[in-house]
């Protein structure tokens, strides 16, 4: 049953969950932390270069989940296609849970509000939300890392193509959550600035490249 507190509750569990530190966890798990190896970032590339093949998938399969889940949830008990009741099923209501997910990872409460970049925690809220798009959007994140071998590019890459899949696989009652992937698009630009500079440098690592050194390099 859709009320104020359920919906309320559908949000802050939304925001906790997408702040759980998957990288973080996974490296004291292997008795590291992560924050002071690679490029300092907790996410899936910065694992994958540290602690190998293994780790890393599992990193992004967890981070993944931390969208996918809430937003499923918030589709399938607090939305209705076309309602126009703001209070019931209104699209707004998977939006923000996708969005609190999303900022719960860059932003986790968990690790002095200072996490991974979003990728994967975004793909997650998508496919939710929109997985035929979605499904187009990693397409392009294979392609893009098959032909640079940086997983920024990739992730970059996704983020562009997504909005656009989403106009043209989606009609006009799925437009908010193309609004959504606009919205995602720019903040993820946002936290690959650092990446983008090295990019243009030449100086950004290859995520075969195997990180021994301090903070510097790619990562998601």
């Amino acid at each position: 049953m859709m009320t104020n507190t359920s919906i309320g509750l559908l949000f802050l569990a939304s925001y906790l969950l997408g702040g759980i530190p998957a990288g973080y966890i996974i490296g004291r798990l292997k008795g590291i932390d992560i924050r002071q190896h690679g490029s300092g970032n907790p996410g899936t590339a910065n694992v994958y270069r540290t602690l190998g093949k293994w780790p890393g998938i599992l990193t992004f399969t967890a981070d993944f989940l931390k969208g996918f889940a809430p937003a499923l949830t918030a589709m399938h008990f607090f939305y209705i296609e076309g309602s126009a009741d703001f209070s019931k099923g209104h699209w707004w209501i998977p939006v923000t849970a996708g969005a609190l997910a999303i900022a719960g990872h860059i932003w986790t409460i968990f690790l002095g509000f200072r996490g991974g970049k979003g990728v994967a925690t975004a793909a997650g809220v998508f496919m939710a939300l929109l997985p035929i798009p979605t499904a187009g959007a990693f397409l392009v994140f294979g392609i893009a890392v098959g032909i640079t071998h940086h997983i920024s590019v990739g992730s970059m890459s996704a983020a562009v193509s997504l909005p656009l899949l989403c106009l043209l696989l989606t009609d006009a009652r799925q437009r908010p959550f193309t609004l959504l992937a606009l919205a995602v698009c720019a903040l993820i630009f946002y936290t690959h600035i650092a990446n983008i500079r090295r990019i243009v440098k030449g100086s950004e690592l290859s995520f075969k490249h195997k990180e021994t050194g301090g903070p510097g390099g790619e990562d998601k």
